[in-house]
């Protein structure tokens, strides 16, 4: 079991699922496959090739292998950016909204 010692509201759900990021704020819509690393109630950390900016706002989808459960499906903000290597950041996303 993980330790909960980062003081969080919240318990993470560590994953290793696809995540498809559209980014709200452009004109094109631009999607993203990427991968969701963690979620919880209020956030995701989903890892990517390239950064975005900080207060971009996303959706993010997650679709369900099971089809007795629905897609996560949601919007949210752009809050912290880490690069781990050259090749690989995580971004750290709020949930504003649930769909």
């Amino acid at each position: 079991m993980l330790n909960y010692d980062d003081k969080r509201n919240f318990y993470r759900m560590l994953l290793n699922s696809e995540v498809v990021v559209t980014v709200i704020d452009d004109e094109a819509n631009s999607q993203i496959i990427a991968t969701c690393r963690d979620l919880s109630a209020t956030g995701m950390a989903i890892e990517m090739d390239s950064p975005l900016a900080m207060g971009t706002k996303v959706r993010m989808r997650i679709d369900s292998l099971n089809n007795n459960v629905q897609p996560f499906d949601a919007s949210g903000k752009v809050v912290r950016v880490v690069e781990e290597n050259p090749d690989l950041f995580v971004v750290g996303v709020t949930i504003c909204e649930l769909d």
